[in-house]
């Protein structure tokens, strides 16, 4: 985001606001985040114990890696990584040029309703953050 602070810090509170919408829509959402390419926390909905800087770095790297993995087998733009934990699922979905929505819900969560939420939620903070052309 290419913001002086008071506006990045307006854009910050509007993405947290989706991010809770999304916490809030569902039961089995636990936790959502938006993390730049480079790892830094945009907005988060985590729990405390949640260490946010190493979250962050780790969500780039799986991203970057998985990008990477995407390009060489010819399978165009990443949207979205879906890991299976036994403790439930985590989605990172591109939202924009901005970054990546990371999400973990319960294990009772339906997979295609959580992926069909947090696309939007990621199309969301894309509008939020990417320049609109006049």
């Amino acid at each position: 985001m290419n913001f002086d602070n008071s506006s990045a810090e307006v854009t910050a509170s509007k993405i947290r606001a989706a991010l809770r919408s999304l916490c809030a829509s569902s039961d089995t959402v636990e936790a959502a985040a938006v993390v730049s390419h480079d790892g830094l926390i945009i907005a988060s909905v985590m729990s405390r114990e949640v260490d946010v800087d190493r979250f962050g770095a780790m969500c780039a790297s799986l991203l970057a890696l998985a990008n990477r993995a995407a390009k060489e087998i010819h399978r165009g733009d990443l949207r979205q990584i879906i890991l299976d934990g036994s403790l439930g699922p985590m989605l990172l979905t591109r939202a924009g040029e901005t970054g990546v929505l990371a999400v973990a819900a319960t294990p009772s969560a339906k997979l295609g309703q959580l992926i069909l939420d947090t696309r939007t939620t990621a199309r969301a903070v894309s509008e939020l953050t990417e320049p609109r052309e006049a």
